[in-house]
């Protein structure tokens, strides 16, 4: 099946299952995450506490992990929702925020590789070269790094864990370890308003959760990012600014249908 009815069957079954989202997510972006879920067509649960979390993720069609505020107490939780999650077959996504500004942050993301083996890991281009043993700045969760050769490292970082990794930039690319997917949709204003990040994750959560083709997954849930920031920035008026799109982001989500989004995704193989 071509990948644009693949995106088309991905977001009707969204929207047919509305499959419930755990999230360990952090604090700055919880509320974003979980509205961006009920958005798209979704049910999200932000559970955390490490006494209900095994059983939590016992209900749920997909686990998303965020380390963007890590303390122990939610590393302890994540590893044992994931630990769960890969007994019942449940997809974990994990969001690797910040990797290698911090020893604990890189050490953690690592743990999580390690043991849970995520479905999909996405990231910005400094946190996916951090993981893939890659030299390159930092600053806080900011990526400073270049974009050349993001579809070799994400190519080579997928076959190496078995897992779809998923780059979000200026141009976005997604690998299975052998298909490569560059995505051309969004807009730069995307980048001045705080958790679009983790807010694709958690698109791409949902799109897993309700079909368990993950690479498509990952492309959906990306495009879906990409488009609602296109048509949020268009509807700017004289004035408005990032408050506005925010809101806006939000309702280009809701409004999208599965015919926009495989027709108006840019998508292009390497």
């Amino acid at each position: 099946m071509e990948i644009r009815e693949q995106i088309f069957k991905s977001l009707s079954a969204v929207k047919e299952k509305s499959p419930l989202i755990h999230h360990i997510t952090n604090y700055v972006t919880v509320n974003d995450c979980a509205n961006i879920v009920l958005a798209i067509g979704g049910s999200p649960v932000m559970a955390d506490d490490k006494e209900e979390v095994a059983e939590m993720v016992g209900f749920a069609s997909a686990l998303v992990l965020n380390i963007g505020t890590l303390n122990a107490r939610t590393i302890e939780s994540m590893l044992s929702a994931g630990i769960r999650a890969k007994e019942l077959g449940v997809p974990v996504i994990l969001d690797p925020v910040g990797v290698g500004a911090t020893q604990l942050r890189t050490n953690t993301a690592e743990k999580l590789i390690k043991e849970l083996k995520p479905e999909v890991i996405r990231g910005n281009m400094s946190e996916i070269k951090v993981l893939a043993g890659l030299e390159v700045a930092i600053k806080g969760v900011d990526s400073l790094a270049d974009e050349e050769d993001s579809s070799v490292v994400a190519q080579k970082l997928a076959s190496e864990l078995g897992s779809v990794i998923a780059i979000t930039g200026k141009t976005d690319v997604v690998s299975d370890g052998t298909r490569v997917c560059l995505l051309d949709n969004g807009h730069r204003i995307l980048a001045d308003v705080t958790g679009t990040g983790c807010m694709t994750t958690s698109l791409i959560g949902t799109f897993c959760g309700a079909d368990k083709d993950y690479f498509t997954g990952a492309v959906a849930g990306i495009i879906s990012m990409g488009l609602a920031g296109e048509f949020a920035y268009a509807s700017l008026r004289p004035g408005e600014g990032i408050g506005t799109f925010r809101a806006r982001l939000m309702d280009g989500i809701y409004n999208l249908t599965p015919e926009i989004l495989a027709k108006e995704g840019r998508i292009r193989y390497e």
